[in-house]
This record gives C-alpha cells, structure tokens and sequence, in this order.
C-alpha cells in the first residue's frame, strides 16, 4: 500500500490535507507531537469514509525522535511505502526583532527547517529506490513577501522554498517531484489570532481562504498529473502579493 505522511496531520490545514489525499490507493499516516486526541477524530473521520489512516506521533524537530517513530513504522510495514510527504508542520512566535527572543527565533525555524530535513531525508531513500515520490512543502506568503513581526516565520518559510528548489534537482531523475506551496491567510489555528475583519481588506477576493481550497492544490501536486511540475511555490492567497 501507497502511504502520505503529513506533517502537523491533527488540526487545521494539516488535518484538511490529510482527509483530502485520502483515496482506495493512497493511505495516510497522520503524524502530531502532542494533540493525541484531534489526531484521533482526523483518523476516526478518514476510517469512517472507508479509508486508511495510521497515527505516527514525533517532534520534527528532534532527529532522534523522527527516526525512530518512522523506524517503528517501517519494521510494521514491510510491504508499504511512503510515496507523499507534505512537510505541514510549522509554528508561529510572532513578534518584533527588537523584542525577540531566541528561543522564539530557534523554536520557529527548527520546526519548519529542521523538520524538512529530518523527515525528508529519512522518507527520500524509498522514493529514490522505488523511482516515484511527491514532496510537497507547506511554505507561506511571509516567506515570499515579509511580514513585520514574523522574521523568523518569514526566514523559515524562505530557507524552505530554498530547499525546495535545490532538492527538486538532486532527485529529478528518479522521478521524485519537489514543490512548495505559499499560502497566504488561510482559516486555520495559525490564523485565528489575526484581526480577519482588518487584514481581509488588503486581499483582492477580500477574504480568508479555507484550508479545503490549500489541500485541494496538495492532492493535485501529489498526483500523477503533476508530474511534470517541480521545484515550483504555487501561491494560493487571493491575490495577495
């Protein structure tokens, strides 16, 4: 069996991607670091509409515990693959440089960096060998743009469209796709914090996106239509550049 692996897989967009990429031929494992219980209803709703759905909890920012959660996975799926990564995971400390500290400077940018690489790395070596794999990356229109108060999230999300464009050459010719999506303000945990009635103004379609319209991008680029797109950022913000 075809396996996703999504990153941040218990809430929000994560949650949305996960339930989307679900198929007869694709199942997904639902990786979260903490919240045991939103990673279960994600599950109980993708078994309840006929699909498969496995929970692999891990912090993406540890190597030691990535490794050895998709270690354990491994040695109980002998026969499956990961053939999807969606790299979802991310947090935001917002704040300016001025007042910022480090940890949230260090917090930030390991989970979206650190955690591409871990995860990434470990998962490349079956889509090398079996010569089909899709890496998709949830970056962010602060990593495309700036924020003010998001210098970390910004340089996270930058470094990360990066990597993405570098690592969508080193493995072209195994048929493995790397792109990166830009979502601008999506209905998400992430956002909820944010002044919508304020910021919707400054989007052309004049609202927030919903996490179903970002996972619906993610099931294409996982796709086999997709196959001649790589190392691309696919901007979905509502017109905001």
């Amino acid at each position: 069996m075809n396996y996703a692996l999504v990153t941040g897989g218990s809430r929000g967009l994560g949650a949305s991607i996960a339930k989307r990429l679900t198929s007869p031929e694709l199942a997904v494992i639902i990786n979260y670091r903490s919240n045991e219980e939103a990673a279960i209803r994600v599950a109980e709703e993708i078994r309840a509409n006929g699909g498969i759905a496995d929970l692999l909890p891990f912090d993406v920012s540890s190597e030691k515990s990535v490794d050895a959660a998709l270690e354990k996975w491994e040695d109980a799926h002998p026969n499956d693959q990961i053939t999807v990564l969606v790299n979802n995971a991310g947090i935001r400390e917002d704040n300016l440089m001025i007042f910022m500290q480090s940890e949230q400077w260090h917090k930030v940018i390991n989970t979206t960096l650190d955690g591409f690489f871990y995860v990434t790395r470990r998962v490349l070596k079956g889509m090398l060998t079996k010569k089909f794999g899709r890496i998709i990356n949830i970056a962010s229109l602060s990593g495309l743009k700036g924020l003010p108060g998001q210098a970390n999230y910004s340089a996270a999300k930058a470094a990360l469209i990066g990597a993405t464009k570098a690592l969508a050459q080193e493995v072209a010719a195994r048929k493995v796709t790397v792109n990166a999506i830009a979502p601008g303000f999506i209905k998400s945990d992430m956002t909820k914090d944010l002044d919508e009635s304020t910021l919707k103004k400054q989007i052309p379609l004049g609202r927030f996106g919903e996490p179903e319209e970002v996972a619906a991008l993610v099931s294409f680029l996982a796709s086999k239509d997709s196959s001649y797109i790589t190392g691309e950022t696919i901007s979905i913000n509502g017109g905001l550049y």
